[in-house]
């Protein structure tokens, strides 16, 4: 698989998420660690379908520490995810939560065969600056934290390092990410068990979302994401995940959820002229 193929798929990931919210919104009012288990256990369930093309035996010569890896950076990130919006229901949350693709960007200099540039580094800048204007102007729920701000930064960090410690282990094969996301299914309905009420999906628009997310956002994503950490352009594509939280937004416009506004444009140009920045020579 050639670099430009494995960083156009993983790229796929982060259209995925662009639907997150707007599903999200549409599977109220199941609450974040069941829907993170159902979505998981769907997720999984398409790995295992997927897996079978070349048989259940390659998922055996992998290292128990693999799976261990893996289902820590899943689960761990979505439960430092959903912990720090508990805490912390605010615009300054989620703008710390979205340092991970910067983080991804920095962090990958340190990788073999990698050299990160002035131009990544400029335009991971201007693309955060941008998310930062989405994130601040769509406010929050609640003030701010101190412990749910800490957990966002750790967040962060968890996703940034199990994203770029993933292309240590390029010869690991993606179908393993199917135990990864039935491991944080179990760990999420544990969780769920011990923490929340127990609320299911209204309706059949409500399980049409949940179905939906699990089969994109917090399914597929994760295996396309996969590819593209390990074979594509990972500082590229660190800056263009900061296209989520804009198709996010523009999502959520479409839908009529949230309304259009001049701070969603300087957005799109701050986020795309970063992309495009990223995208040219190293230097």
């Amino acid at each position: 698989m050639t670099r430009n193929r494995a960083t156009a798929i993983g790229f796929t990931a982060v259209l995925m998420w662009a639907l997150l919210a707007l599903l999200t919104i549409g599977s109220a009012p199941v609450p974040p660690l069941l829907l993170n288990a159902i979505c998981f256990a769907i997720g999984g369930a398409i790995g295992l379908v997927w897996t079978l093309r070349k048989g259940l035996g390659v998922l055996r010569g992998i290292s128990w520490k693999v799976y261990a890896f893996g289902t820590a950076g899943l689960f761990g990130y979505h439960f430092l995810y959903f912990t720090a919006f508990r805490l912390s229901p605010s615009a300054e949350t989620g703008l710390i939560a979205y340092l991970w693709p910067l983080f991804i960007v920095l962090f990958s200099g340190l990788l073999p065969g990698e050299r990160l540039g002035a131009r990544h580094v400029t335009g991971a800048l201007l693309a955060f600056l941008g998310a930062a204007l989405l994130v601040m102007g769509r406010g929050g729920e609640g003030s701010a934290n101190a412990a749910g701000l800490a957990l966002a930064f750790l967040c962060a960090l968890t996703w940034a390092g199990y994203s770029v410690l993933s292309r240590r282990l390029g010869e690991v094969p993606t179908e393993s990410v199917t135990l990864y996301c039935l491991a944080t299914a179990l760990l999420s309905a544990l969780a769920h068990l011990a923490l929340e009420e127990t609320l299911w999906p209204q309706g059949v628009a409500g399980w049409g979302a949940v179905l939906l997310l699990g089969l994109g956002p917090v399914g597929a994503a994760f295996f396309t994401w996969d590819i593209g950490m390990k074979k594509g352009d990972i500082q590229l594509l660190g800056v263009a995940s900061y296209a989520a939280p804009l198709l996010s937004t523009l999502a959520l416009v479409l839908a009529g959820i949230t309304p259009p506004s001049w701070a969603l444009l300087l957005a799109a140009l701050l986020i795309a002229g970063g992309a495009g920045l990223a995208a040219g020579r190293r230097g």
